[in-house]
């Protein structure tokens, strides 16, 4: 950490023994309580800035502990790397270099060549453990997902939550599998050639479990996000809980070898001060990529629709280097649904998802009446590989009453229209796991609490979210197991009937964005984006040199002859969602077009037609 050598928590010492240090300034006195191997209870000396340190030589590999402070509450490490017995139980203390890699020459992607795979590991399999997703990850990798990003991990209350309940930032969730399990996974997707994201959750803590505040100002009253008490990025004692964090994100990247973090819901981090904490772990993260020669990456989410996020530290940004575009998600779901409610009151034209394609933000100024007020600022000078879009994600899943995916609320057409307009883009794409073969199962929101009263505010809670999507029906219990166990994903699924022939289009659809030389280009330079609101279609236009692609995309649920503005020349089609190969019902559009300067294509219902051109075929 900048400008200490300090470990928090609890450090191995190469001669035997273990040092412990902890940031407990609202406490006069802090004791280790060892409880394996031996029990005892061990002073740290406290110095000006609240942090108590010192060595318990019994203390190794494996023992268990607590803090005592002043002499009377007992409190795990909130540092702690391991909670073997959950958020209540005591701290464990690991080694972090027991741990063999095998991928020492693995230095990282450049986000032009990321496709992500969103997964959360407790539904992905029916283990629900990292060590089950090992034999999937050859099938990611053929199918051309370059980097699965992992939903939280850090350690939370019960084995069933989403992960943004966790409580112990350090700590690998141990139902999960611990941190041996996540460096396994980890090392397996690097000698595969896959990077790894974490989402991280820097916003709040969790409810159940959360001692931090009983040893120092890690909160502030000053601010309240939608989760609970936003954490003291800019009060009195935030110096000392923003090395925490950033500590905490050091962690990650360095001893899990993660490779990028995925930073939740940055609008929930309130921070006035004159050098904000992101910046400052955008600088953080810089310094230890390069002092460890890997590429790290930082991956916010906001809905503030702020380039400042991804503008360069010299140029007056936070210097993170991409975000979500959730803009393209809305713009695109409602061409595929016609839903208007809530936040999707804003979206509803074509025009909506070609200002997605040449701004970014949809919104970037403009009055939005969902809000009303404008919204954003402008995008535009944004690099492709800065924004990360979507057609499905585990937020727009999830906060749905009723938990549906995609293929619940549009035709096969249209996940077939939807998987071209993300995967063929020039943006980082992200699938939502399942995706790839349409899988049906919800996602829905789960925990596994222990406090009654907790459970029954969540229940609650979920429903006044759904309020201003006017939603009608029953919300299933979040706490009830069978809530969970119905959001686990059928991975048999991709190898029957249309799941099949959808999971081979989209693999075609990544093979086309890895290997045509225009589409492996991850750049807006050469793009244009031209709606063609009356025949409800879109033509987006790519070119490097002297190639180009067209991709014509049809929302319009009936079939339509629509003239496009076409570069003159001969144009092949490489790909056409409606042919039977792909599970349609037939194409009118050839093999070869020839181009004066438009061609007129036969489009059916939520048609995605791709067209190239090679610089000899052009005139």
């Amino acid at each position: 950490m900048p400008g200490s050598t300090e470990r928090l928590g609890a450090t191995l010492l190469p001669g035997g023994g273990c040092a412990f240090l902890v940031h407990a300034p609202s406490a006069k006195t802090v004791e280790v309580r060892l409880l394996t191997p031996v029990e005892g209870f061990f002073p740290l000396e406290r110095d000006e800035r609240g942090y108590h340190r010192g060595v318990v030589g019994e203390a190794g590999t494996g023992s268990l502990y607590l803090y005592r402070l002043d002499g009377e509450r007992e409190r795990p490490d909130p540092a702690s790397r391991f909670q073997p017995d959950g958020v209540h139980g005591p701290s464990c203390v690991t080694d972090p270099g027991a741990f063999r890699w095998e991928d020492r020459e693995w230095a990282g992607l450049p986000l032009e060549e990321v496709a992500l795979y969103e997964l959360h590991v407790g539904t992905f399999t029916p283990e629900g453990t990292f060590g089950a997703i090992l034999p999937r990850l050859d099938s990611l990798k053929e199918l051309g997902v370059t980097a699965i990003e992992l939903m939280p991990v850090a350690q939370f209350p019960g084995s069933r939550n989403w992960g943004y309940d966790g409580v112990y930032p350090f700590a690998v969730q141990g139902s999960y599998g611990g941190p041996e399990g996540l460096k396994s996974l980890v090392n397996a997707c690097h000698l595969r050639g896959m990077a790894v994201v974490l989402d991280v959750v820097y916003n709040h803590l969790g409810p159940e479990g959360n001692y931090l505040r009983d040893f120092g100002p890690y909160f502030t009253d000053r601010y309240r996000t939608p989760w609970g008490a936003a954490i003291n990025f800019d009060g009195p004692g935030s110096d000392e809980v923003r090395r925490y964090f950033l500590e905490n994100a050091c962690s990650w990247l360095s001893e899990f070898r993660i490779d990028a973090l995925r930073l939740d819901a940055i609008h929930g981090i309130y921070d006035f001060s004159a050098d904000p904490f992101l910046a400052e772990l955008a600088d953080t993260v810089r310094e230890l990529g390069v002092r460890e020669h890997r590429r790290l990456h930082l991956i916010p989410e906001s809905d503030l629709n702020d380039a400042r996020v991804v503008t360069p530290r010299e140029r007056g940004g936070f210097g993170h280097d991409a975000q979500w575009n959730d803009d393209f998600h809305h713009a695109l779901h409602v061409l595929l649904t016609g839903e208007r409610q809530g936040y999707y009151r804003d979206f509803g034209t074509v025009e909506d998802l070609a200002r997605a394609f040449t701004e970014g933000f949809v919104y970037a100024g403009r009055y939005s009446a969902y809000r009303d007020r404008r919204h954003g600022n402008s995008s535009r000078d944004l690099a492709a590989r800065q924004l990360v879009v979507f057609s499905q994600n585990h937020d727009q899943v999830g906060n749905r009453m009723g938990a549906e995916r995609l293929p619940l609320l549009a035709s096969f057409e249209s996940l077939k229209l939807a998987a071209g307009v993300v995967l063929l883009s020039p943006f980082v794409p992200l699938l939502f796991m399942g995706e790839e073969y349409g899988e049906t199962a919800p996602f829905l929101y789960f925990i596994s609490h222990s406090d009654p009263e907790l459970v029954e505010a969540v229940r609650k809670g979920r429903m006044e979210e759904f309020a201003a999507f006017r939603w009608e029906g029953e919300v299933l219990d979040p706490q009830d197991e069978e809530t969970f166990r119905r959001s686990r994903i059928d991975y048999a699924l991709r190898e029957t009937g249309r799941h099949r022939t959808l999971l081979e289009y989209t693999r075609e659809l990544l093979r086309l964005r890895r290997e045509h030389p225009v589409l492996s280009r991850g750049t807006r330079k050469g793009m244009n984006a031209v709606a063609l609101e009356r025949e409800k279609s879109l033509l987006v236009t790519r070119m490097h040199g002297d190639d180009r692609t067209a991709a014509v995309c049809h929302f319009g649920e009936k079939p339509a002859s629509v003239t496009v503005p076409l570069f003159a020349g001969r144009w092949q089609t490489l790909l056409d969602s409606s042919v039977p190969r792909w599970g349609g019902g037939g194409s009118a559009v050839p093999e070869e077009i020839r181009s004066g300067g438009t061609a007129t294509l036969s489009l059916g219902p939520r048609a995605f037609v791709l067209l190239s051109q090679r610089g000899e075929d052009s005139g």
